[in-house]
């Protein structure tokens, strides 16, 4: 991720708005979190603060955090310094990750003291520390070992910045300075806060020079920040310049505040972190369901391929009857013509010599019929394992497009339904879980919903869509029903094409080209008896080709 010194400088300018604020508030959602509102005249705003590894951030938010009954100690520590205090100063020695707010805040002596808040957003080694105005530490969120660190965070300590690199600093450096320097090394080494992801861009430029300099102009000027969003829509990474490393395999959304997107950006992350931990259980079971099915009709169509091959046990059983005077009790064989055969060859026949030759025959039916039993059985077995392996693949596909809990849940459900898995009721009479349907609109403004599990889709297609609306689904591939709520009204092509889109962006095939969606009125659409969630069958269909492109 792209949270680098530069753009820790960009988030800074933001930061200072909120300079003569007093504190209101404090608490602490988390143990790697702190929130502070911040309160002025006609301004306020919460501060949002990490140190969790991999999410280590400052910056303004609107999301609502838990305030926790019971203030964790460190909490209680911020509360006890800085609560009411007034944040007069915001500081970032040059473009290190390092936010320092400095307060003016009352003593308990009464009188009024200065403490500073420093954040250090350095990758695994991300902190908090309150120091006082001697600068020595009050405490940290995490404190060093005294035997092993290199550098003391401990009560009592001086404290001192993180130690930096020797790098040039792109705000008082010119171009050809850096430029030489990166000759000898390299742009990452050269330059102070630019991360990976803008050493590229910069290496990536027709002219070397002149894309340092605008990088460089960027980062001096006001610009908008960037989310960058990968082929599938979700977020990948963030900048203040604009990249185009990436080409047109990536998106750019641009952002108001850099506040608003590092929100943006960590919400969406730090969902899909829940989403898969809460799924993982599930997804471990599909796949094992899946694993052991195919094993389970691999046997059986090995089993079916020896079923073919039967008639001669029939044959064997008839030649022994036409011939059952011919033969000796007690042979191992029987040496007969083969009636069944235009050359009327001579066939061998195995005997068992304990049966007389009628007996024989008998037996060589007995396993005809035995094995024309099994064959029926195991077509009926096979074709249901086909059903439940198309059924799992269409579970994990809906698992790896959840983007909510409530999705989860909703699987969940239908697993429990379906006794895959035990149903957890919280109360005699459980809260039904809400549909949340995708919705966008077409051209000529029809709604279009989309389904994102096999509920929604059973839903969708047999309960809330009418029998003249448009259904959609890729061809032969898991995925969602898409309906065009258009009645017995014309649809154009463009909108046809949308839905198309629609369905193939929510599929398996989502990363294909060429994709083979199938499209009918609703009324061609039925759920057979006994069918599991979201499997229906289909006439009367046409067919559209797509190439998914990202959400729409």
């Amino acid at each position: 991720m792209a949270l680098d010194g530069a753009f820790v400088h960009k988030v800074l300018g933001e930061l200072k708005t909120a300079i003569d604020c007093h504190i209101d508030k404090i608490y602490q959602p988390s143990r790697d979190e702190l929130v502070f509102l911040l309160r002025k005249k006609g301004f306020q705003k919460r501060l949002f603060i990490s140190a969790k590894s991999g999410a280590q951030r400052v910056h303004f938010t609107e999301n609502k955090y838990e305030n926790p009954s019971k203030p964790p100690m460190f909490c209680m520590l911020m509360r006890k310094y800085l609560l009411s205090a007034r944040l007069i100063d915001i500081l970032q020695p040059e473009l290190e990750r390092v936010i320092t707010f400095v307060f003016s805040a009352t003593s308990e002596m009464g009188d009024i003291t200065e403490i500073r808040l420093v954040c250090e957003l350095i990758g695994g080694k991300a902190n908090i520390v309150l120091v006082n105005c001697e600068g020595k530490i009050i405490d940290a969120l995490r404190r060093s070992d005294v035997e092993t660190a290199n550098r003391l965070i401990l009560p009592g300590a001086t404290y001192t910045l993180p130690e930096r690199q020797e790098k040039l600093n792109p705000l008082n450096s010119n171009a050809d300075k850096i430029l030489s320097q990166a000759q000898k090394t390299s742009f990452l080494q050269a330059i102070d806060g630019f991360s990976p992801l803008i050493c590229r861009e910069i290496e990536n430029s027709q002219d070397t020079k002149s894309g340092l300099e605008k990088i460089i102009n960027d980062l001096k000027n006001e610009t908008k920040p960037i989310l960058i969003l990968d082929k599938n829509g979700e977020p990948f990474d963030f900048t203040f310049t604009e990249i185009s490393q990436y080409g047109n395999s990536f998106q750019n959304r641009i952002f108001e505040s850099f506040s608003q997107l590092l929100d943006a950006f960590y919400t969406a992350k730090e969902n899909i972190l829940r989403v898969n931990t809460n799924a993982k259980d599930i997804l471990k079971l599909i796949n094992n369901l899946k694993n052991r099915t195919q094993k389970k009709l691999a046997l059986r169509l090995q089993e079916l391929k020896k079923c073919e091959n039967r008639e001669h046990l029939r044959i064997y059983g008839e030649l022994i009857k036409a011939n059952i005077f011919a033969i000796e009790k007690g042979a191992s064989f029987a040496e007969v013509p083969n009636y069944y055969s235009e050359n009327l060859e001579t066939v061998r026949i195995p005997l068992d010599t304990s049966l007389s030759p009628q007996n024989n025959a008998n037996k060589y039916f007995k396993e005809y019929k035995k094995t024309y039993t099994a064959e029926q059985t195991l077509k009926e077995l096979t074709e249901k394992d086909r059903q439940e392996l198309i059924y799992f693949d269409s579970v994990l596909d809906s698992i790896e497009r959840a983007s909510s809990l409530s999705d989860i849940a909703q699987i969940r459900e239908e697993l429990a339904d379906g006794g895959y898995i035990k149903q957890h009721t919280h109360s005699k009479k459980q809260k039904e879980i809400q549909n949340e349907f995708k919705e966008y609109t077409s051209i000529e403004g029809y709604k279009i919903l989309v389904g994102k599990n096999n509920k929604q889709n059973d839903s969708l297609t047999t309960v809330i869509a009418s029998k003249q609306d448009l259904w959609f689904h890729v061809k032969n591939q898991p995925g969602s029903h898409v309906v065009v709520f258009c009645g017995t009204n014309e649809v154009s092509q463009e909108t046809i094409l949308k839905a198309a889109l629609l369905a193939a962006q929510n599929s398996k095939a989502q990363n294909s080209s060429n994709v083979a969606v199938d499209y009918t009125p609703i009324k061609y659409v039925k759920k057979p008896k006994g069918a599991k969630a979201g499997m229906v069958i289909y006439t009367t269909n046409k067919t559209v080709y797509v190439t998914p492109k990202g959400e729409n």
